[in-house]
């Protein structure tokens, strides 16, 4: 008698159990872990993307100075070696010349790195072996692909433009040219504008000065420490590879009354934004942001603090907003986390440049970046990726010391500051252990924390580079890849 439909589902579900035995699993499962792991450094202008870029790489070459990276703790980390990058089409970080700038060469003294002026990208190969036993039976030896991505700070701001029209970012764009230390700055925009019609036929040459005057305006703010976040879009201020093209050839204008004239410079000015807006922005975000698998969201906290409250909130505004457009979360399991699409399952929030900030006043300076970026981490958890705050230097640049003063032992800092010979001790001002009072005492102009240079003797053969938590950045980020 033939079996039925139910006895032979019954005997396919048998030998389908027994070729899922522990060990098959864990190699399946290693296999879907192969790909590469896509790390973003993620950041405004200025909040040490290249430093930490470079700082990463060369710890994890020599990881001499990470003891709380779990996999070196426990003597399985073997090692780590420079790739060529995966994608042809993307720039390799410049590890080599960056990390030759931090050491100081060719007789001049040690300088922190360029900004980032392109994307980029450095690919990294470890070795460690599993905690697990049935992992170690299986595979002694795991290697895992690290893909870091760096890329200007500016572009970031970008993001907040994916969901916004022209007319409302040119009304609140000019509404801030209007305001406070702006206005002064905003004097030969404005008053280009005032001699346009936007309803009259555009031309090239009209949107072409049109769009230099607004790049003009924006580099201008930011050399004045004025924050710019709310204004962008980013490539005017950090072009890349759009220089001198006509997807720039716009600014923010005034709204005409009643209908929009066809071809008029409002009119072309609305579809140069859109253009950017879906072309540019889209495009990058589609291409590199949405394939990322972890973060790491680099804020420079003790700058924001000494340029004032106001550019602490205008940094806030702009963490949240672009925060949005990034995919968080992960899904249940591995077959989940497959069929769900890449998402960004770990994140950290790091305030940078601790070095500038006491050591006893780290935990200060923690609490303040927790409430800073509340909102934002809250949003991140509640889609279900885990997320840290951290306060760290991926290169210590300064050191913690006390100093005497007018009877008062005080907590400063002491390190290389340009134009001075010798390291220089700073008093920069006590981080409150209350958020709210330090945005107070910021807003009063109470902080000025220093930037510091490189120390020298930094950069040494066959170790890493001092650092501040970068070890606890690092479990967090890819620690549990190391298991």
């Amino acid at each position: 008698m033939s079996a039925s439909p139910f006895d032979r589902l019954g005997l396919e579900a048998r030998r389908l159990a027994r070729r899922l035995t522990p060990e098959a699993l864990a190699e399946e499962a290693a296999s879907l872990l192969d790909r590469p792991l896509r790390l973003g450094v993620t950041g405004l202008a200025r909040s040490g993307k290249t430093v930490f870029t470079t700082a990463v790489a060369r710890a994890l070459l020599f990881p001499d100075r990470l003891p709380f990276l779990q996999a070196r703790a426990d003597g399985r980390l073997i090692g780590a070696e420079l790739r060529r990058p995966g994608d042809p089409e993307i720039p390799r970080f410049a590890y080599e010349t960056h990390l030759a700038r931090l050491a100081g060469s060719d007789g001049e003294m040690p300088g922190w790195p360029a900004s980032t002026r392109m994307l980029s990208q450095l690919r990294m190969g470890l070795r460690w072996k599993p905690a697990g036993m049935v992992d170690r039976r299986i595979r002694p030896v795991r290697e895992l692909t690290l893909d870091i991505i760096d890329y200007p700070g500016e572009w970031l701001l970008d993001l907040a433009l994916i969901e916004r029209s022209f007319a409302d970012w040119s009304a609140e764009a000019l509404a801030m040219l209007r305001q406070g230390k702006r206005a002064e700055l905003a004097r030969p925009f404005l008053a280009r504008l005032e001699t346009l019609d936007p309803a009259a036929p555009a031309d090239d040459v009209t949107l072409a000065e049109l769009g230099q005057g607004w790049s003009a305006h924006l580099i201008a703010c930011r050399a004045a420490g004025l924050a710019v976040s709310r204004l962008g879009p980013g490539r005017f201020l950090v072009p890349g590879d759009l220089e001198g093209a006509p997807v720039l050839a716009f600014s923010p204008l005034p709204e005409p009354r009643g209908r929009v004239p066809s071809g008029s410079l409002y009119a072309v000015a609305a579809e140069r934004f859109d253009q950017y807006r879906k072309r540019i922005v889209g495009r990058f975000f589609r291409e590199h942001f949405a394939r990322l698998d972890r973060q790491v969201v680099l804020v420079d906290l003790p700058g924001a603090l000494s340029a004032g409250a106001d550019a602490v909130e205008d940094l806030k505004l702009a963490l949240t907003e672009s925060l949005g457009a990034f995919r968080y979360g992960r899904g249940h399991g591995m077959i989940g986390r497959l069929l769900s699409g890449v998402r960004i399952d770990r994140v950290l929030f790091a305030a940078t440049k601790a070095d500038q900030v006491p050591a006893a006043q780290h935990a200060r300076l923690d609490a303040l970046m927790q409430s800073l970026v509340a909102d934002a981490a809250r949003a991140i958890r509640f889609e279900g990726a885990e997320t840290r705050t951290l306060a760290i230097a991926a290169v210590k640049a300064a050191e913690s010391v006390f100093a005497e003063h007018d009877g008062r032992n005080l907590a400063c800092v002491r390190g290389r500051i340009a134009g001075r010979e010798r390291p220089s001790v700073v008093y920069p001002g006590e981080l409150p252990a209350d958020p709210a009072e330090a945005l107070a005492r910021a807003a009063g102009g109470g902080f000025d924390f220093p930037p510091f240079l490189p120390p020298e003797g930094l950069v040494r053969d066959g170790h890493g580079m001092a650092h501040i938590r970068l070890d606890q950045a690092l479990d967090h980020l890819i620690g549990d890849r190391l298991g």
